[in-house]
């Protein structure tokens, strides 16, 4: 039996494998080329990379500086207006304890001072001791609203009938 080989032709398989070969061939080329500019032009790039990266290092100090800057300045008026909130909320508050008839520390601690002063001139007179000067004013009475005066004016109306 004799040895058969196949004769070299343009076969499937040959155009494909020339196919491959060259474009190996190719890449290979690209990557002896990339490396010689990277060996030419690389500490020029790498100079220019340091460059830009001050500018933009410059840059981005500058932006934090600025956000830092705004968000102190946000900080602080923030804290002001939650006083003013605060300050806000506390007068409505008290200004309809005051509609309700509810007294405030100062006139408690008024008319505290007031029932000592009488609890002293009382055991004063009952000792047979004269009695002591006022050390401060009564507070005033504020004045009645629109329907607690028509209220006080009915009533003396019909304590006056009887």
């Amino acid at each position: 039996m004799a040895n058969r080989r196949k004769p070299r032709g343009d076969t499937p398989g040959d155009s494909a494998s020339q196919a491959m070969r060259e474009s190996a061939q190719k890449i290979w080329l690209a990557g002896l080329g990339a490396f010689e500019r990277a060996k030419s032009d690389g500490p020029k790039m790498f100079e220019n990379l340091v460059e830009q990266g001050r500018n933009l290092g410059v840059k981005a100090r500058e932006g934090a500086d600025q956000a830092l800057r705004a968000m102190r300045e946000g900080a602080y008026s923030g804290a002001g207006r939650w006083d003013k909130l605060e300050q806000v909320f506390e007068d409505r508050v008290a200004k309809s304890l005051n509609r309700l008839g509810v007294l405030t520390s100062k006139e408690v601690d008024d008319l505290s001072r007031q029932v000592r002063d009488l609890n002293d001139n009382v055991r004063n007179l009952m000792r047979g001791k004269p009695a002591k000067a006022k050390s401060k004013a009564a507070p005033r009475r504020k004045k009645a609203t629109g329907a607690k005066r028509a209220k006080r004016k009915a009533g003396t109306k019909k304590a006056a009938k009887r």
